[in-house]
């Protein structure tokens, strides 16, 4: 007698009682540009403005910050496709550097999206007290609401948070379209804004400020990562990583160009450089006294994408690490609708009491540290694999290896100096939590 086979196919699971594989390059798109697109891109432009003198130094840093981002995006996509199991940069550290080192990215990669989701979750209360006033009192409560909403998603299951995933990104980028378009549209009909004779000299900016301007872009590129923690859900990784990392990157790109664009078709480059959140100042030219209001809906519809992509990683990183015995085992149970549920409530359990203590803030300095470390040692695996493992399938290689792993690897390694030379104070904060988890790593893993 042969094997009935589930009704759905493509919602088998990886392995029995595991994640299911349901998901596919809609999902990789959504949860890399939901959790890549965010407040960063209104704030971050003024930012850059700052250290540069011009439209086209403008432009060229964003440019380069995204190949750079496009390039590591390749070039993990390698490790994706060729390991590809829920977990991130934990399973590449793992089997190119062993269990320690192992367990050292996965425990820092958890805590740095347990930080952010605390820091994520404010920011929304925050956002929904300027929009509702009465709930300023409330802001704390208000993010714990939004953590226990989305542990309930969670906990739904991997195709309804899968969904959740995709239509509020997709709502997500058409707001920022629409930005963009009234951007232009107001443009078409005004004056060009007048221009700063100090910008319009051709000086060329200085090293240091290039270096800080670039730095911020990186930064804002964040969350392009994203996809490679759910290769293991993917009905066919082989094909869809690539074309959810390259697409999703890409997108992001196009979107930052044009919000620069569309800013600097409102403001001068003077005015940008000199404006702390210039989404909003621009808004305030188009819309008067309603701008502040519309930006801060946009800023508030730009997260839950963003929160939904973190706790579905946070708790990636957690069944993984659970699974291979360097965790509790429990925290590798998996519901039938494919949620890791004990890693979902230790994930929700730390965020709340982060949010409770006001600790996320200090962590999301930390998470910096974490975050230019693990991509490092991110780096260094494939290339030791590529040495140590040369005979093992790779549906896909990294473009332009040697040289490309060279350029993401060197340009990690700056960007972790700088951090550690920047606040070395939070670099140590960050190895003591790393020795607090290795040391607690025996106790954790009963």
């Amino acid at each position: 007698m042969t094997e009935a086979l589930p009704a759905d196919p493509r919602a088998r699971a990886a392995e029995p009682g595991g994640l299911l594989r349901i998901l596919g390059v809609a999902f990789g798109l959504a949860v890399i540009v939901g959790s890549t697109i965010g407040i960063g891109i209104l704030r971050t432009p003024g930012l850059v403005a700052a250290q540069l003198t011009s439209r086209s130094s403008i432009f060229a840093v964003w440019l380069v910050g995204g190949l750079y981002t496009l390039l590591g995006a390749v070039c993990l996509t390698e490790l994706g496709t060729m390991l590809p199991q829920a977990g991130g940069y934990y399973v590449y550290a793992r089997r190119a550097l062993g269990d320690t080192v192992g367990f050292a990215v996965g425990w820092a990669d958890w805590i740095t999206y347990c930080a952010v989701l605390g820091y994520v979750t404010i920011a929304m209360g925050e956002f929904a007290a300027v929009l509702v006033p009465s709930l300023a009192p409330a802001i704390k409560l208000v993010a714990v609401a939004v953590l226990a909403f989305f542990a309930v998603l969670q906990w739904a299951g991997l195709r309804l948070s899968s969904r959740f995933q995709e239509a509020t990104t997709a709502v997500k980028f058409l707001a920022f379209l629409a930005l963009v378009a009234a951007c232009f549209i107001h443009a078409a009909s005004s004056p060009a804004p007048a221009a700063d004779p100090a910008t319009t000299l051709g000086h060329a900016p200085g090293m240091v400020g290039l270096v800080v301007a670039l730095q911020s872009v990186v930064i804002t590129y964040g969350g392009w990562q994203s996809a490679l923690y759910f290769t293991e859900e993917d009905r066919d990784p082989r094909r869809n990583l690539p074309r959810s990392m390259i697409g999703g990157v890409s997108s992001v790109l196009v979107i930052y160009l044009l919000v620069n664009l569309a800013l600097l078709s409102v403001l001068s480059v003077a005015d940008l450089a000199r404006s702390t959140l210039p989404a909003a100042d621009a808004a305030r030219i188009i819309f008067g006294g309603r701008g502040a209001r519309i930006i801060t809906l946009l800023s508030l519809v730009s997260l839950p994408p963003l929160v939904n992509a973190i706790m579905m990683i946070g708790t990636r990183i957690l069944f993984a690490m659970g699974r291979d015995g360097l965790l509790w085992r429990g925290a590798a149970a998996v519901n039938q609708r494919g949620t890791p549920v004990m890693a979902t409530l230790v994930t929700t359990a730390v965020a709340v009491v982060l949010i409770g203590s006001g600790t996320f803030q200090k962590l999301v300095a930390v998470a910096s540290f974490f975050l230019a470390a693990n991509y490092c040692i991110s780096c260094l695996a494939l290339i030791v694999l590529r040495q140590r493992e040369p005979l093992v399938d790779r549906p896909f290689r990294a473009w332009g290896y040697p040289w490309s792993a060279g350029i993401v690897l060197a340009g990690a390694a700056a960007f972790l100096i700088g951090v550690l030379l920047g606040d070395t104070r939070t670099a140590l904060v960050a190895a003591s939590l790393l020795a607090a988890g290795l040391l607690g790593q025996r106790w954790l893993s009963r």
